[in-house]
């Protein structure tokens, strides 16, 4: 039966990773795998991680299944970090958290739930978006559209989004990202929030908000802005939560599926169903991840080090972006790509093109997504200068 299954090309993003650790120039740089990297190049354990994990390991007592839905505990400190301490929609008993695999399991339960529930909606991503968004939502079978988000200067078109949304059918889903935009960095003001809000109401589109990079634009309450004004405002939104970024435990796959609901009856309607998609799709979540993210937000001490140590994190990358446009400034290339310090997250869509990027990658072993999406961590003080020098060579 095999025999005419065909091979398909491999992640284009794992296999930079390997073209990378096969080159063998010595000035070599990895701008292209999602990953936070300190100053010396590593993705480091968060202190507030460790000793979480040190309580675990101490006072753990069973392995047994979390439920379909993962520890409620881990829910519990989830829905306030995500909707607010004083959210009148927690208050009003409207939101649901379901424990899932990462992000990407909680866009998958999201994705499924919407089939099987809401038939024939179509889903609408920007352009450009993560690229698995476009598979995973093709996947669970959804019709997918696209709007615009970059234009062709590489600024945010947001005349052009706005124009794109109030044209979707009603009753669609539209995806929007909370903070720190993937692949772009660029993220929408508070007026603009406003204003997609507003067209949100008109269609009565329902709002899927992926909350990947919490705390990694402004602030953890600040990233937060965009989500909690659909939720406060909408009887209905669904967000997507990660905690790979944040905690720094990518490989835990820890995530959520936040579900609110006009009222706390059809909040339980929704949640018996999503805990049916995710019975027939993993069973039960992982618990370890949820574990240390329970074991940190309960203690004030814990949670007060890892915002410090999340603050830090988010500084750096800021920093680095200010100091990636002053090193171009020799170049004359400083107005070119001041768009990377005004963008925000991990990511920054620089406006190369895929010629310039092979170009970068074969002459000076810089290593970044075809699209131009660089990875602003992989940045560092002591790369800086080669970086510049080798964008104005490609520019």
């Amino acid at each position: 039966m095999f025999e005419q299954i065909q091979r398909v090309p491999g992640d284009a993003i794992l296999g930079l990773i390997e073209a990378f650790n096969n080159d063998t120039n010595p000035q070599k740089v990895d701008l292209g795998v999602g990953v936070y990297r300190d100053a010396a190049g590593t993705t480091p354990v968060m202190r507030a991680v460790k000793e979480a994990e040190a309580l675990l390991l101490k006072n753990e007592t069973t392995k047994s299944y979390i439920g379909s839905h993962g520890d409620p505990r881990y829910g519990k400190v989830i829905l306030p970090m995500l909707l607010g301490e004083a959210s009148p929609v927690l208050a009003a008993s409207r939101a649901s958290a379901t424990q899932s695999p990462g992000g990407t399991g909680a866009l998958r339960l999201a994705a499924d739930f919407i089939h099987s529930q809401l038939p024939g909606r179509g889903i609408w991503v920007s352009d450009p978006t993560w690229p698995n968004h476009l598979g995973i939502f093709q996947a669970a079978g959804l019709k997918l559209g696209k709007y615009p988000y970059v234009d062709a200067d590489n600024r945010l078109d947001f005349p052009g989004m706005l124009a794109a949304l109030k044209e979707i059918p009603v009753g669609d889903v539209v995806v929007l990202h909370a903070c720190c935009h993937n692949p772009s960095g660029f993220d929408l003001s508070r007026e603009q929030w406003q204003q997609v809000l507003e067209v949100v109401q008109e269609r009565e589109l329902l709002p899927l908000v992926d909350f990947a990079y919490q705390g990694f634009g402004e602030g953890l309450d600040e990233d937060a802005y965009g989500a909690r004004l659909l939720a406060e405002s909408l009887d209905e939104v669904l967000i997507t939560s990660s905690c790979s970024k944040n905690f720094g435990i990518y490989r835990e796959r820890t995530g959520a599926l936040v579900v609110i609901a006009k009222n706390q009856e059809q909040m339980e309607n929704v949640r018996s169903q999503v805990a049916i998609v995710a019975r027939e799709n993993y069973s039960n979540p992982p618990a370890h991840g949820g574990a240390i993210v329970t074991e940190i937000l309960e203690s004030a001490e814990l949670a007060a080090l890892w915002r410090e140590e999340l603050t830090e994190m988010r500084d750096r990358i800021n920093g680095l972006r200010r100091d990636f446009v002053e090193a171009l400034k020799p170049h004359g290339l400083a107005e070119k790509f001041a768009c990377v310090g005004e963008q925000r997250g991990m990511f920054s869509y620089t406006g190369l093109s895929p010629e310039q990027v092979d170009q970068l990658r074969d002459e000076f072993g810089i290593y970044m997504v075809r699209s131009g999406r660089a990875n602003v961590a992989g940045f560092s003080d002591e790369n800086l200068p080669y970086l510049a020098k080798a964008f104005a060579a490609v520019n």
